[in-house]
């Protein structure tokens, strides 16, 4: 029996996919596209469309802990509130802090700013959007006078040139992505990507500009350059609407294409039609995500492009904009009230003091912070070095995101207190944690969020939350009204806090600050419950809210003109050397969120990469003496990972990729942070996490292993170890230095403990090829296997994932188990390419067999393969042209002359 389906807001990226959640009796929760949101129509990504796998209470926190010991609400909340307030008494309100997350819901995102801001007193509140987006808000600053996303979505759908900036927009943004190719088919929208990497978003480029790490602020100062030179200024809106054009242009006068070429790497004849293009183009919009934003030049990568814009008046009109697309659900709804530290509530500026007027006086609190807090890096020294003594970290896990994440363990276990909010009870910052208060998760939890578009979408529960746990403005407002501030913080409801929010938008507003929210400022709870997405500014009911910004000026700096910025190029703040000759790059896979404690739940998302992997160039694994798939260690001046080796010619010769998500839980040595530096932008405090200098080299094995266990498995004799949920329990992939004394004995690690039924152990063993399998059953359930060999190990992952858990009563068929490869008429789908629809390598190949003509459509047609969200298509493409590589070998072989 079905529920009834809710209205509700995808809780990853900053798309805001509207959601249709439909609860099943006893059951799971059906999850599809929400047709009548205006920002997916329906579509959803892969990891939209897995929501309903991962909402087990696995590991999930369900009641408050002080130290190891469950407690009351009251107690925790009590010791909460009685060391904060000691600290204050003891140190002052510097003396404790925050760290938030865009994983917040916009009314917890409030409750959190005006306690610590307005009620404490003190700025020391900041969020892990500062390493997402915060070089956005001070580029939009600087141009613009306040954090102002000018454009829309229906922009990439009207313009006629999208560049695609330090964005893999079809693995990080898919829904959007999708969007821009449906314009392409129907209008012939021309792309142009500038990344180093060759992404999937490359697929439907029509040139890529594979630039040099860092670089991009002297691309688009020649591009200013070419423009001022050839006549492409828009010289009434320049004149009408903005200042400083001059100050700029001498920034980038030196910046010739040959000039641009140097520093750059890219190839002068691709510079020159890049900016021919962008230069003919009236309709263009520029997207950009954290390829600009995490840098040490982050902001003036952002003023560089914002000027290119300005220059020709390209803002503000249908098909016109510069456009940053956030990483997280709720970075904007974090940066409406004032998430970050150096920011006050509703878009007002913690060092204007009729600002903070304005916001104390409708607070009513006995003080405003007068001076910014220290951005997150900074935080987390103050933290270190004793500064902070009181810290609350809610809903992120900054020990595995943040950069020198091992000097931020380090912090926390030095931190007289720490209290974590989180839904997960096992994290590596959670580890650290005195207080750990419960959370309730996306479906539980009640509230608002805003997208890239500057549309507000409600999050609405669909589930009961599970134990104990409260959503985070509870919490907050729990522990705000034991340190005395029992009225500030008396709310019934998120409706309440969003309401109060919307006020406080309009007062004192009359237009005079871009954000205005007024028309819900006495918002019911019945009218919250049936909030339809909206766009802001929304000042009143009456007037319908302007789409875009700036078409016609009116900027919010004192004179109504936009800021052209000087942005002379610097190259990254730390270079290559010879002890460390490569550049790692950091950043997010297709299928993973984060620090996977949601999306790693799902069995189908972790089917994709089941590990964590680097990916290097041919030449570089060679220099280094690296196979493919084979074992390596990254390390730079900070820290090391061990992971598996990609070796593909999308990597620039001297640059690494490696994901960020893995953690302490999901692989023995994979935490990405540990390995970034933390040099920041000076204006926006972002740290760079797209330019370490590192080196690689072989991880020294003796063995490698694959297993499969119906249990997550402790693996001590594993010097090396990565585990992944599959459909009946686990999958590892393993390997050592020294195998262990007893192989048995290692096995017994694998399987569950059960005394009533013993298990049953089938063996194989080969000395020639020194390979040795093993198949556990207990009755006629297939429990664990083991594969070991002395290199990667070649069975059928996908096969022998799924035959984990289930019967299977034939002896050939237990036997056949050890072979590790499909048989009897069982196929092994392959690695996986679709996560939407489970759709493997090996099946792909099979839709292409004997096929003339092979195209990625018709893999769609017989397989529905790439066919949702189109995050896959260009893997898909790679799998027939690996296929047809295949099938020609042979018969070149036979005709030389072909």
């Amino acid at each position: 029996m079905s529920g009834k389906t809710v209205r509700t807001t995808c809780p990853y990226c900053g798309v805001g996919c509207g959601i249709l959640a439909t609860p099943n009796a006893g059951g799971p929760v059906d999850i599809a596209g929400d047709p009548e949101h205006p920002a997916n129509f329906g579509r959803l990504c892969s990891k939209g469309a897995a929501l309903g796998e991962t909402l087990s209470l696995d590991d999930r926190m369900l009641t408050p802990m002080i130290g190891e010991a469950a407690a009351s609400w009251d107690e925790a909340l009590g010791l909460v509130a009685d060391r904060f307030a000691a600290s204050i008494t003891e140190h002052g309100p510097d003396s404790v802090a925050f760290y938030i997350s865009g994983q917040l819901l916009t009314e917890d995102y409030y409750v959190a700013n005006k306690l610590m801001k307005g009620f404490i007193g003190s700025a020391n509140i900041d969020t892990n959007s500062r390493l997402c987006m915060a070089s956005s808000v001070a580029g939009h600053k600087r141009a613009f006078g306040s954090d102002t996303v000018p454009g829309t979505y229906e922009d990439l759908e009207e313009a006629d040139l999208v560049v695609l900036v330090g964005s893999n927009l079809a693995w990080c943004h898919p829904v959007l992505y999708q969007r821009l190719i449906s314009a392409r088919e129907q209008r012939g929208t021309r792309i142009v990507v500038i990344d180093p990497r060759k992404t999937s978003t490359c697929e439907h480029a029509d040139l890529h500009l594979p630039l040099a790490s860092g670089t991009d602020v002297a691309l688009f100062n020649g591009l200013l350059r070419h423009l001022a030179s050839t006549g492409a200024l828009d010289r009434e809106y320049v004149d009408e609407h903005t200042s400083g054009l001059q100050l700029a242009l001498e920034a980038a006068l030196h910046l010739s294409p040959v000039e641009v070429s140097r520093i750059t790497g890219l190839a002068r004849q691709d510079i020159i039609a890049f900016y021919k293009l962008f230069g003919a183009t009236r309709r263009t919009v520029t997207v950009y995500s954290q390829g600009v934003n995490q840098s040490s030049a982050g902001t003036d990568k952002v003023n560089a492009i914002i000027n290119c814009h300005l220059a020709t008046g390209r803002i503000g009109k249908p098909g016109m904009a510069p456009f940053s697309v956030t990483g997280q659900p709720n970075a904007m709804g974090g940066r409406e009230v004032g998430g970050l530290s150096n920011m006050l509530a509703a878009h007002m500026e913690l060092d204007n003091a009729g600002h903070r007027h304005i916001v104390q006086d409708f607070w009513k609190s006995p003080r405003v912070a007068d001076m910014p807090g220290p951005k997150a890096v900074d935080l987390f020294r103050a933290v270190g070095d004793g500064r902070i003594k009181a810290l609350w970290i809610m809903a992120t896990n900054p020990i595995d995101s943040m950069p020198e994440a091992d000097v931020v363990r380090a912090a926390l276990k030095a931190c007289p207190f720490v209290v974590v909010s989180d839904v997960a009870r096992h994290t590596d910052t959670t580890a650290h944690a005195h207080v750990l208060l419960p959370s309730a998760a996306w479906g539980e939890k009640n509230g608002t969020v805003t997208n890239s578009e500057r549309r507000i979408s409600r999050q609405r529960a669909f589930l009961p939350p599970p134990g104990l746990a409260q959503p985070d403005w509870w919490q907050l407002a729990e522990v705000g009204k034991r340190m005395g501030f029992a009225n500030a913080f008396a709310f019934g409801g998120p409706s309440e806090i969003f309401a109060e929010h919307a006020r406080l938008s309009a007062t004192a507003n009359e237009g005079s600050r871009d954000f205005d929210i007024g028309a819900y400022g006495a918002l019911s709870a019945s009218g919250y419950d049936g909030l339809a997405p909206f766009q802001w500014p929304k000042p009143s009911l009456e007037i319908a809210a302007a789409p875009r910004f700036f078409a016609n000026g009116s900027y919010f700096t004192p004179d109504k003109r936009a800021r052209f910025v000087p942005t002379p190029y610097r190259s990254p703040k730390t270079a290559a050397s010879n002890e460390f000759p490569l550049v790692l790059n950091t950043g997010r896979i297709r299928d993973q969120w984060h620090t996977m404690t949601r999306t790693g739940k799902s069995p189908r998302l972790m089917a994709h990469f089941g590990e964590p992997y680097v990916e290097i160039h041919p030449a570089d694994a060679q220099k280094a003496g690296i196979g493919a798939a084979e074992l390596a260690t990254v390390t730079t001046r900070h820290g090391s990972a061990t992971v598996r080796t990609m070796v593909t010619e999308r990597q620039q010769p001297g640059a690494l990729f490696v994901p960020m998500h893995w953690t302490g839980q999901l692989a023995s040595d994979a935490r990405v942070g540990a390995l970034v530096g933390s040099d920041v932008d000076p204006v926006s405090g972002q740290p760079e996490l797209k330019h370490t200098p590192a080196r690689i080299a072989p991880f020294a094995v003796s063995w490698y292993g694959f297993a499969v266990s119906v249990v997550p498995a402790s693996t001590p004799w594993a010097d090396y170890w990565a585990m992944a949920r599959t459909k009946g329990g686990w999958r590892l992939e393993l390997a050592g230095a020294e195998p262990p004394e007893d192989w048995l004995q290692a096995l017994r690690t694998l399987i569950d403990e059960d005394g009533q039924h013993a298990p049953e152990i089938l063996a194989y063993n080969d000395p020639g090829s020194c390979q040795q399998r093993w198949a556990v059953f207990r009755g006629k359930r297939l429990i664990a296997a083991l594969f070991v060999a002395p290199g990667p190990v070649a069975v059928a992952r996908g096969h022998l994932a799924s035959l984990l858990g289930t019967s299977i009563e034939d002896t050939r068929q237990r036997h056949g188990v050890l072979a590790g490869r499909a048989g009897d008429g069982h196929q092994d789908p392959g690695a996986i390419v679709c996560a939407c629809f489970d759709v493997g390598r090996n099946q792909i190949m099979a839709a292409v067999a004997g096929q003339v003509g092979a195209s990625v459509e018709r893999v769609g047609r017989t397989t529905r393969a790439g066919t949702n969200c189109g995050s896959c298509r260009a893997e898909i493409a790679a799998v027939i042209t690996d296929y047809q590589r295949q099938i020609q070998a042979p018969i070149t072989a036979r005709n030389p002359s072909i």
